[in-house]
């Protein structure tokens, strides 16, 4: 049997396979940026990663995060992105139980940028390192042509010495636990929203960027083992962290709406640009879960320092679906809270 010659199939190429990219909602601290993971940790020969790691096995335990920087604008009412370095850095060590010992400072900054500005960053970063009793011991500087990066990109690389009877984990949640959050959410990724698009809520509003080493050292003085996770809700807020929790704990999560603080000036920013409150970036709150025989007692110990006056509970860990979070209404339905999907807010830190 002949075979008849196509000159039209000669001449067209074979389809190729779309090429996969990044994109920004891979960055977003959501479901995407969870996908992203879970494809990328495996080449690292690593499991489940947290936002910081223990890296010894002695006594003390040491304990060690990195995060890089990237918040447009650079400055805004609250902070910049120098004390948000600072503050993200010491903040990932802080949720493992751990007090911030050092830093290490990198820079990537576009040709172009005023020196001025670079100076201003550099002096908040020294001012918020000093405010958190945190040292910068070593760093590095690299400068790209106009046009390679966006002003100024900033990493932080923390270690920190965790505290004797701390077990936070992000796997340590059971049923029963009450679920603790430190204080008002959606400042920060409002603010950041507001100041960029020149929406004016930042005449009213300003981040909640602020160090928690200490609120998290008077919870496990307070609570000990009972402490079982912490996390600061950043990119993908409050919803994105308590996904993540219960499913590294095998459990569920029941929240109760009307004990979720959302302040008013948020709500109607939210309500104005058609955004969930939960999904809003925060950097100077923190969502825990804890053994109910000791919750009371964290409870006082958070609102006993300023970073956790506003300290509530707002919901409870139960046995159901892994990873499966729910909200009680207002009007007394449920709805399910899932992930961040998408990119809701770019570079917000």
């Amino acid at each position: 049997m002949t075979t008849r010659f196509d000159p039209i199939a000669a001449t067209c190429p074979a389809p190729q396979a779309e090429t996969e990219r990044v994109l920004l909602g891979h960055g977003s601290g959501g479901q995407l940026m969870a996908e992203l993971l879970a494809d990328l940790t495996p080449r690292l020969g690593a499991g489940t990663l947290e936002d910081a790691a223990i890296v010894t096995t002695g006594t003390p335990e040491i304990v060690l995060s990195t995060d890089g920087f990237v918040v447009t604008p650079r400055f805004f009412p609250g902070g910049d992105i120098g004390s948000l370095a600072v503050h993200g850095t010491v903040n990932d060590l802080a949720m493992m139980g751990a007090v911030p010992v050092a830093l290490s400072l990198a820079y990537i900054v576009e040709e172009g940028l005023p020196l001025d500005e670079l100076r201003r960053v550099t002096t908040s970063v020294a001012e918020a390192a000093r405010a958190c009793d945190v040292r910068i011991v070593t760093g590095d500087t690299k400068v790209v042509g106009k046009g390679a990066a966006d002003g100024l990109f900033v990493t932080t690389t923390g270690i920190g010495v965790r505290l004797p009877g701390a077990h936070v984990a992000a796997a340590n949640g059971r049923p029963g636990d009450a679920v603790l959050l430190s204080g008002p959410i959606g400042l920060h990724g409002i603010t950041i929203l507001s100041t960029r698009e020149g929406l004016g809520f930042e005449s009213s509003l300003a981040s909640d960027s602020r160090p928690l080493h200490r609120l998290t050292t008077a919870m496990i003085t307070a609570g000990a083992c009972g402490v079982h996770t912490l996390r600061d809700p950043t990119r993908g807020g409050l919803a994105s962290a308590l996904n993540e929790l219960a499913a590294a704990s095998g459990v569920a999560v029941e929240l109760d709406e009307p004990a979720v603080p959302v302040p008013a000036q948020v709500a109607a920013a939210c309500d104005l640009l058609g955004l969930d409150p939960l999904h809003v970036a925060n950097e100077g709150c923190l969502v825990a879960f804890v053994d109910p025989a000791r919750a009371e007692a964290v409870l006082a110990a958070m609102r006993a320092r300023p970073e956790g006056a506003c300290a509530t509970r707002i919901g409870t860990v139960v046995a159901g679906p892994s990873g499966r979070v729910t909200m009680r209404t207002l009007v007394g339905s449920r709805r399910v809270i899932d992930m961040l999907v998408g990119e809701q807010l770019p570079r917000i830190c």
